[in-house]
């Protein structure tokens, strides 16, 4: 599960406000706002997480697991999108 602090630092190499990641997912702004203000799995619906995931991912953007980073959980631009 994807964490606030990862869709935070995704939507920043992403170049998206809250409101482009808003409309383009259909989760209130809001609730982006409560869910990036949680450094760990933020306590939202499934549902939310994965539209806001699908979109970020869309913009070329892969979510690393624990284990893939030395510090935790983090992002990565997709190489081929990032030339």
């Amino acid at each position: 599960m994807i964490t606030g602090a990862q869709i935070r630092m995704a939507r920043g190499y992403a170049k998206l406000s809250v409101k482009d990641l808003a409309d383009a997912s259909g989760v209130a702004a809001s609730t982006i706002k409560r869910i990036e203000a949680v450094e760990g799995v933020p306590n939202s619906s499934a549902s939310n997480l994965d539209r806001i995931q699908q979109v970020l991912q869309g913009h070329g953007i892969r979510f690393l697991e624990q284990g893939e980073v030395a510090d935790g959980p983090g992002v990565s631009l997709e190489t081929e999108r990032a030339t």
